[in-house]
């Protein structure tokens, strides 16, 4: 009898089948899946593979959080985690300077748990995840219910979806399910060094002077009169296009923040030696199982072709980049020739104020200039050459 009753509770307290962790994100949302995940007594490398990866999303939502909450949800950003449109907040708390700061602290916060996750998993982990696209949902307004306008295929239409058309534009065609490995960690870690060197380099040259700047010359304008319509913003929101490039102009003006500036450079060199790693152990991949991004012999489960020469093109596109920031080859100067140009290594370890007219006439370059071999075009030009659409899509997915 005992038996019988202790079969009839095990019975009951399981669930019907396992809840796969794609639909546990379409149901509970990012923060709740990454908090179950993160309380694991003992994960396995599955496990440690899905929560760098919820981690890494949960990173991009909270970006997502702070914007809708002081309205910040049109494409008036020119960078990363400010750019992806978010439909817009009837009552939103009126615009802070300081805000454009906070998205990028926080997100790199949030970033680098992601890099720590997914270093504790070694290259020849057989980690495994299948997420659904259709699954994936970010909680815009903070309220722990999916609702219109949340969905990753509408947020990043513009992007993932562009680059493989046809995938969100029939009813009839189901968002792809993408199985992760830990090639495809590698690939996120690349990407959140990548976003991770943006923020510091924000951050290096905070903008939170230079926006209540602009912002107080605004309200003192209009006194006088409301302003022409902006085509980027609302004007109760944040400044017009002639504001954003005034504010860039003397952010860059100032002082930056050396640690900070010597931290992306850091992230950036982090990025390419991550995205070497996903080269190699996607090149060592002998399946063909819904891949992010394939080898020559797979498919890709987005459903785009890729040439066969696509990882090799990309590799020496970075191994230019890697050359820049090591300063092993410089970028070139209109009033140079072939003598010498710029060295990046040293903008990012001797920053200093950058002013735009300098630039144009020559006084700001002057620090930075040296005699030494230039970078050329050509492993772009054969990348781009390569490929049929656009070639900054496809840079953004390769990254």
């Amino acid at each position: 009898m005992f038996r019988k009753f202790l079969l009839a509770g095990l019975l009951a307290a399981a669930p019907a089948h396992a809840e796969t962790l794609s639909a546990e994100i379409a149901r509970a949302g990012l923060a709740a899946t990454e908090a179950r995940l993160a309380a694991l007594a003992a994960p396995t490398d599955d496990d440690t593979l899905a929560l760098g990866a919820v981690q890494f999303l949960h990173a991009i939502e909270g970006s997502f959080q702070t914007r809708w909450t002081y309205g910040v949800t049109d494409r008036s950003g020119l960078l990363p985690l400010l750019r992806l449109p978010l439909d817009d907040n009837p009552a939103a708390k009126p615009f802070e300077p300081r805000v454009v700061a906070q998205i990028f602290s926080e997100a790199e916060t949030g970033l680098a748990r992601a890099i720590a996750t997914f270093s504790t998993l070694p290259d020849a982990s057989p980690a495994a995840l299948e997420l659904s696209l259709g699954d994936l949902w970010f909680d815009v307004n903070a309220n722990a219910t999916r609702e219109p306008g949340e969905d990753l295929q509408e947020i990043a239409r513009f992007l993932i979806f562009d680059i493989s058309p046809g995938v969100i534009e029939s009813p009839a065609v189901d968002p792809p399910t993408i199985r992760f490995d830990i090639a495809d960690a590698a690939w996120a870690t690349a990407y959140a060094h990548l976003l991770s060197g943006i923020a510091e380099c924000v951050l290096a040259y905070d903008p939170t002077e230079p926006l209540t700047r602009v912002i107080e010359a605004r309200k003192a304008m209009a006194a006088y009169g409301p302003p022409p319509p902006s085509f980027l913003t609302g004007m109760d929101r944040m400044p017009d296009e002639i504001d954003i490039i005034a504010m860039a102009l003397i952010t860059l003006r100032q002082q930056p923040d050396a640690g900070r500036a010597a931290k992306a450079h850091g992230h950036f060199l982090s990025m390419i030696a991550q995205n070497r790693r996903f080269w190699a152990l996607v090149e060592a991949e002998t399946d063909n199982a819904q891949e992010w991004l394939p080898n020559a012999r797979q498919h890709s489960g987005l459903g785009l072709p890729l040439p066969p020469e696509t990882g090799a093109r990309w590799q020496a596109v970075l191994a230019d980049a890697e050359a820049l920031l090591t300063g092993e080859k410089l970028i070139p100067y209109w009033r140079m020739g072939d003598a010498g140009g710029v060295n990046l290594q040293k903008l990012f370890l001797s920053p200093g104020p950058q002013d735009v007219a300098g630039w144009i006439q020559g006084w700001s370059a002057v620090p930075y200039l040296e005699q030494g071999p230039l970078v050329s075009g050509e492993s772009w030009m054969q990348f781009e050459n390569m490929l049929t659409g656009d070639p900054m899509l496809f840079a953004i997915w390769l990254n």
